[in-house]
């Protein structure tokens, strides 16, 4: 109950920021609830302890330019910061990311990535974090255009997107990019909107995987047929922008999230 008052309230803050687009106030782990970064946040004293990236300049709830794909606010979002704390995680949970209400005009893919911090996530330099692609979503039905694509799913399972955390991969500090990338401008180059937003995760596990990634910077290119793209026409398919999946990512069914049932401790400082 106090999980769900809290995100409920963490929810209502955000939405006092603006409805235009869209935030992540909250992460369930196994059922465990964590609180998301809020801009207004950065005026707190002290700080409060998440682990969630800070992203202060986010004050309008707005987007990665399309035309800053190579500069390092595509990788955690404007200004991003590591923070201060550490999910604990175990391979193979199930992770729900929840959202603020997002605009139904925005469609795009889902797509999450992991990146070995190699030491501690809260000071790592984001620019040197090699990604790979845990999972992602695109059209999933192109009957009607502008189509039927994963942020759709995410608004109709309450604004809630679900990942799991692959089994394979080996024990260690990960940095976890979850985003949307609104396509519905996309119809002329550089126009695509990027919406990421990171958290730190302490992964136990007994898995030895190290999958090979991409700098965060490297991951697209403004020609890229899945972010140059006009989506109000009839499309046969469409090609999922970023690296290849890795092979040990596990497909999730989208479905109503359950309820959160504890509120989680971090773990400080990694």
């Amino acid at each position: 109950m106090a999980a769900n008052i809290f995100f409920a309230l963490t929810t209502l803050s955000f939405l006092s920021l603006t409805s235009a687009h869209g935030q992540v106030p909250g992460i369930i782990v196994d059922g465990v609830f964590y609180q998301g970064y809020n801009p207004n946040m950065q005026y707190q004293k002290p700080i409060p302890t998440l682990g969630a990236w800070s992203i202060p300049q986010d004050q309008s709830n707005g987007f990665v330019d399309g035309t800053k794909i190579a500069d390092p606010d595509i990788i955690c979002h404007i200004g991003a910061t590591p923070s201060n704390a550490s999910i604990p995680v175990k391979a193979g949970a199930k992770v729900d990311l929840q959202w603020t209400p997002w605009p139904d005009s925005h469609h795009g893919p889902m797509i999450s990535y992991l990146a070995n911090c190699n030491g501690p996530c809260t000071s790592v330099d984001k620019t040197q974090l090699s990604f790979f692609k845990i999972e992602a979503t695109g059209l999933i039905d192109s009957s009607k255009p502008p189509g039927f694509w994963g942020v759709d799913q995410m608004i109709q399972n309450n604004n809630t997107w679900s990942l799991i955390i692959p089994s394979t991969i080996a024990k260690g500090n990960y940095v976890l990019r979850h985003e949307t990338i609104a396509l519905h401008e996309a119809g002329s180059e550089g126009k695509a909107q990027y919406y990421p937003f990171c958290f730190n995760l302490a992964v136990d596990s007994e898995g030895t995987d190290a999958p090979e990634g991409v700098k965060g910077t490297e991951l697209y290119k403004a020609d890229d047929p899945g972010l140059k793209i006009n989506i109000y026409q009839t499309l046969t398919s469409y090609a999922i922008p970023g690296p290849t999946l890795y092979s040990g990512a596990v497909s999730v069914t989208q479905t109503m999230p359950s309820a959160p049932t504890a509120t989680g401790t971090l773990v400080p400082g990694i």
